[in-house]
């Protein structure tokens, strides 16, 4: 099975969670789901952000990381610089460019 066919069988699993007619069951599913996705979520962005590393120690560009991972360059430079996704831990732009 290919890499997109085992990311599709994911978004069909959670489509099915979606489709249960009981909304409490449904609910209590959606909870589920989303407590293990918040902690898998911390793990795959220390593992990205590692691989981010790991490439561009490589050598390989900012744009080219991102091309390899699929997400936008922007992104790269957040997991290069250790930032996480909702933007609490960044420094204010001033602040940021200053130590650059």
């Amino acid at each position: 099975m290919s890499d997109d066919e085992e990311v599709q069988r994911v978004f069909d699993a959670l489509d099915d969670v979606e489709r249960i007619a009981d909304p409490e069951a449904r609910s209590r599913a959606q909870a589920q789901i989303t407590a293990q996705t918040r902690e898998r979520s911390k793990r795959w962005a220390e593992q990205r952000g590692a691989l981010a590393n790991q490439l561009q120690a490589e050598g390989e560009s900012v744009r080219g990381i991102a091309a390899r991972l699929g997400v936008s360059a922007a992104t790269v430079q957040d997991l290069l610089r250790g930032y996480k996704g909702s933007g609490k831990d960044r420094p204010p732009a001033g602040e940021r460019n200053a130590g650059e």
